[in-house]
């Protein structure tokens, strides 16, 4: 239990209404409980604003809370999940080093590190101080994973891949596996050896079931604070920025490189050898054919501005309302 002031104060907020109201927890604003607090992030859940069950809500407009408590903050989204944090606490894991796990003896283990069940550490491979590596996880040889990492059940980390301090990385992700890189001769595939790695910065989440390939010659860098949805895929030789969001579908071919910040929308991607400038962001199923700039939203395949991409599509429409009243006078002529 918090009172209402209490979690304001946890991100500085204003209270509306009842500062001693009791909040026992959170639920979805158009699924209310009383006693918990909610919030509204979109303009389209305001229409819940008056009839939710909850005895609070969080906003950044005081309009909507003309008739229940609150709290008035500038980002709701943000200060929700700090509240979220707040109630929500987390399974534990098993402290320790289960007895199934199997460690080379010339692999180095730090501080405080907890190893599940039949999870495999080969030789040479590190795993930094306060690290978590679920059940059935494989870490390479000499791949190193960071300080306070946690990975999640049935992960593959490839050999030679280094994982940075504080990654997140959810079940049945693999790291570091092959690019896909052939070569014709005489009718036949010939297989390019990958012999580059893959380089995760600080702060990187990976979702559930993505794989990001090793490089052929270099390696595949993943920049500090990216986040990853599941299902994404990332071919070798990628270099992304800083801060870049990638939701669940998402494939980069290899060799593209991604400024700092930029942002991809389910099932878009980039063909291979491409360059994307800062802040960048690609709308749902959006591919890039060609280098682009940076700080503009793109749409469509060919990825065009989406300004660009809407009178595109409202030329189409009219041009399919043409050749209908075309038809049909080609009919009353007959």
């Amino acid at each position: 239990m918090a009172s209402l002031q209490e979690l304001a104060s946890l991100s500085g907020g204003q209270v509306i209404g009842n500062p001693k109201l009791e909040i026992s927890g959170v639920s979805e604003i158009q699924n209310g409980v009383s006693g918990t607090i909610t919030f509204i992030g979109n303009p389209k859940y305001k229409k819940y604003a008056t009839d939710t069950l909850a005895s609070a809500i969080i906003t950044a407009d005081e309009a909507d809370l003309t008739e229940t408590n609150g709290i008035l903050v500038k980002n709701p989204q943000l200060v929700f999940a700090k509240i979220l944090n707040h109630f929500y606490t987390p399974p534990e894991t098993n402290k320790g080093i289960h007895q199934t796990a199997i460690i080379s003896d010339s692999a180095t283990i730090g501080k405080d590190v907890s190893i599940g069940p039949f999870s495999l550490i080969e030789e040479r491979a590190s795993i930094g101080d306060h690290s978590i590596i679920g059940a059935n996880t494989i870490i390479g040889k000499d791949a190193s994973i960071g300080n306070n990492c946690h990975l999640h059940n049935n992960i593959t980390i490839y050999h030679n891949c280094t994982i940075g301090d504080y990654n997140t990385i959810f079940s049945g992700s693999v790291i570091g596996s092959d690019g896909f890189g052939y070569v014709e001769e005489d009718g036949n595939h010939r297989k390019i050896p990958q012999t580059g790695t893959v380089v995760t910065g600080d702060n990187v989440d990976i979702g559930a079931n993505c794989t990001i390939d090793r490089g052929t010659i270099g390696d595949t860098i993943i920049g500090a604070g990216s986040k990853f949805d599941n299902l994404v895929h990332i071919a070798h030789n990628v270099r992304t920025g800083r801060g870049c969001l990638f939701t669940a579908g998402v494939s980069i071919a290899g060799s593209v490189e991604l400024g700092d910040f930029c942002i991809f929308a389910g099932n878009s991607g980039c063909i291979p050898h491409v360059k994307i400038g800062n802040g960048a962001v690609f709308a749902i199923k959006s591919v890039a054919t060609k280098s682009l700039p940076g700080g503009k939203t793109y749409a469509g395949v060919p990825a065009r501005e989406i300004k660009e991409q809407h009178k595109k599509e409202a030329v189409m429409f009219e041009i399919a309302l043409i050749k209908k009243r075309l038809q049909k006078l080609e009919n009353a002529e007959k």
